[in-house]
């Protein structure tokens, strides 16, 4: 895909499903990403300079996901690269890998559904209560 997907963009989608849909990769489950070569991006992840701009992406999305208010995350979270990054972005340091502009917040769930384009595994928004929903049978 050649579209550069931005911070910048995301942010004019008011809802979480066109976020989505912005985001999505429509990838294929078991490609590979980095292969033999895992232990680039691992690295990278445990990097402080990493660790410091995930912090600014967090503040910044308000700890939501795909920094939608009201879809908070009170779990684990992951900053997720908008753009596929390669084993050369990493070990060449380009600056772009650190760009805010290019990250958003994420759940472990979105993110899969956002690589593998499958909305099933997407949480599901609050879901208006009527009178007797709360009856158990």
């Amino acid at each position: 895909m050649s579209t550069v997907r931005t911070y910048r963009e995301l942010r004019r989608l008011d809802s979480f499903e066109e976020r989505f849909e912005y985001l999505s990769l429509k990838g294929v489950v078991g490609e590979s990403t980095f292969g033999f070569d895992r232990w680039v991006n691992q690295k990278f992840y445990a990097s402080s300079e990493w660790k410091r701009i995930r912090d600014v992406v967090i503040v910044r999305d308000e700890g939501c996901d795909l920094g939608v208010r009201g879809w908070e995350i009170h779990g684990e979270l992951l900053v997720h690269h908008m753009n596929p990054v390669s084993r050369l972005e990493i070990t060449h340091g380009d600056p772009s890998i650190f760009d805010p502009d290019f990250l958003i917040t994420t759940t472990h769930a979105t993110h899969n559904a956002i690589h593998y384009g499958d909305a099933r595994l997407l949480r599901r928004g609050p879901v208006e209560r009527k009178p007797g929903d709360t009856k158990l049978w």
